[in-house]
């Protein structure tokens, strides 16, 4: 558990600058393996199950978390992965929320 865990995700109204260089590597390294920042515009992680059922119920749990954080990551689910891609779409880039969320969703798995 990191101490984005204990946060909330904050609505963005835009007028805010996206995350970038050294303030986004510190975030980065808050978040538990597997996390990939891509073109310091969106965050990504590929979550593996052991079968299709597994990987539903991750899915069904990270959409209820999207819900009560109002913020809502792009999902993919396959057989038995589930990939995640976030970022604040309001400002095109990455922000807090982004990684309170990833750090939630990894907690779901705990």
């Amino acid at each position: 558990m990191t101490e984005l865990t204990q946060k909330k995700c904050v609505p963005c109204r835009g007028g805010v600058p996206p995350l970038k260089g050294e303030k986004l590597k510190g975030y980065g390294k808050e978040l538990e393996g597997g996390w990939q920042t891509i073109d310091e515009h969106h965050l990504e992680k590929s979550f593996n199950f052991k079968n299709f059922r597994e990987a539903l119920d991750f899915t069904v749990k990270v959409g209820e978390l999207a819900e009560e954080e109002g913020h809502h990551p792009e999902i993919l689910l396959a057989f038995r992965k589930v990939k995640l891609t976030l970022w604040t779409h309001k400002i095109g880039g990455l922000t807090e929320s982004d990684f309170v969320f990833a750090a939630k969703a990894d907690e779901i798995l705990g």
